[in-house]
């Protein structure tokens, strides 16, 4: 069924409308780390701090911080479906049935609470806060973020006409398809939706990642939003995220364990899931260094997730590092996952997948044409993938009728703040990313070194 998105925006009572529907309603990768802290860490109390990295939009003007108030209540009151429970419990997740443990899912279904909140204003923006336990808050950011995107989303929608509503979603729908189109019939490509915490809307994240499933089939093998997988029958797509290294890195007390934080991490991760969901994400502190001082066994992992580095010199680092500890590139995988679009995901996949006969990386980035056969050859460097997000699912760049940014998708992020007390630090590959007190930023960078870490444009 076609949704007409434009008439829902238009009669919508939207004070009546929650805007998180479900518990699952998250990324998929949160629900597995919800297991590993329950299971490690249920006694550890944490906070959760809202930044807007974009800090020209004046957040606090947009949105009625009572609107706000009202939706993260009705959020606190979800409770889990018995029939999302039994998915759950029942479902095949990477091809292994019993992912999620019959006592967590016994706690998640009987016990799980979210934690309280503290809402204000200050200087024009949004702040907010969760505190509480760590099993309590964890689930907040993806709930957070999704909620604000999309009553940034519905204020802007309010100062359109029925027509220039539907102007705007037609803009919309016609990007979204040349998107598809360009993508449709690539040899070998592989992509999937990581597009919740900065979506449009949950009804325009449906509706794309349903044109996804169906325009690109085998191309498009998941999503990382765990109730459209419930819903849809897709593959739930996540393995675990920066806040379970910067946690344990607050919680060391000396140096030495604050260097070996991120490697302790990764040990408790392996033994948790037995050997599965082994996908690295380096750049929690630099990953230069992650790569450099890394026991041989990390080497033994599935594969690699580029966040915030350049990803082409991201890929080109991971695969010297596995050749140089002695492992086969090719059976490895890749995921970029940021800031991406169409030109960039088609470049990626080129290069990494081996496909074009020569090139730099420089000659990957503008291309425009992947679908001449006579340019391709089946000698992947490494199995690469794309993970999409914000410009899969909030690309309304230039759609609105009334020429106006309103629409325009924003940096705004829901990070781990606090552990137990101590503050946390993300250093990240890119100095812009970097987070926490600027004192403890220092000390971590004179233990971590900054070997690797550039300054490049933060985009949504």
């Amino acid at each position: 069924m076609i949704i007409n998105i434009a008439r829902r925006a238009h009669d919508h009572n939207w004070e009546l409308d929650p805007i998180v529907r479900s518990v699952l309603d998250t990324d998929f990768y949160k629900l597995l780390m919800l297991q590993f802290i329950w299971k490690h860490f249920s006694r550890t109390r944490v906070c959760f701090s809202l930044q807007n990295r974009t800090t020209h939009v004046h957040l606090g003007a947009i949105i009625d911080p009572e609107e706000l108030r009202e939706q993260l209540e009705s959020t606190r009151r979800l409770r889990l479906h018995k029939s999302e429970l039994i998915w759950l419990a029942g479902n095949t997740f990477f091809g292994r049935r019993g992912m999620f443990e019959p006592a967590f899912l016994e706690w998640f279904d009987r016990d799980f609470r979210l934690s309280d909140f503290e809402l204000s204003l200050e200087d024009g923006q949004i702040a907010l806060s969760f505190e509480g336990l760590w099993t309590e808050a964890t689930l907040w950011e993806i709930y957070a973020l999704s909620i604000i995107d999309e009553l940034k989303t519905r204020a802007a929608l309010k100062k359109l006409s029925e027509f220039e509503l539907d102007v705007l979603y037609a803009r919309a729908k016609a990007r979204l398809w040349e998107k598809m189109e360009r993508l449709r019939g690539v040899p070998g490509l592989s992509l999937s939706d990581f597009g919740t915490r900065r979506r449009h809307s949950f009804l325009w994240h449906e509706y794309v990642v349903l044109a996804m499933r169906d325009t690109l089939g085998a191309s498009f093998t998941g999503s990382s939003n765990t109730y459209l997988a419930y819903k849809h029958d897709l593959e739930a797509m996540g393995t675990n995220a920066h806040e379970l290294p910067m946690a344990l890195a607050a919680l060391a007390n000396t140096e030495d364990e604050l260097r070996s934080a991120q490697y302790r991490l990764l040990e408790l991760w392996q033994q948790t899931y037995q050997g599965e969901l082994l996908i690295l994400l380096p750049d929690t502190f630099g990953t230069t260094q992650f790569l450099r001082e890394a026991p041989d066994w990390v080497a033994d992992w599935t594969g690699q997730r580029i966040d915030s580095k350049d990803p082409f010199a991201a890929g080109d680092e991971y695969i010297s590092w596995l050749m140089s500890r002695g492992r086969d590139p090719r059976r490895k995988r890749l995921i970029a996952s940021d800031a991406l679009d169409v030109d960039r995901i088609l470049g990626l996949h080129a290069y990494f997948g081996g496909k074009i006969l020569t090139g730099t990386p420089a000659d990957f980035r503008g291309v425009a044409d992947f679908q001449d056969p006579q340019r391709w050859r089946h000698e992947p460097r490494i199995r690469f993938s794309s993970g999409w997000g914000t410009f899969l699912t909030n690309d309304f760049r230039n759609c609105d009728p009334q020429g106006n940014s309103n629409f325009n998708p924003i940096s705004l992020v829901c990070k781990l703040s606090e552990v137990d007390g101590r503050p946390t630090v993300k250093l990240s590959d890119n100095y812009a990313k970097a987070m926490g007190p600027a004192a403890e930023i220092e000390r971590y960078r004179l233990v971590f070194g900054t070997e690797g870490i550039s300054n490049l444009p933060v985009e949504a």
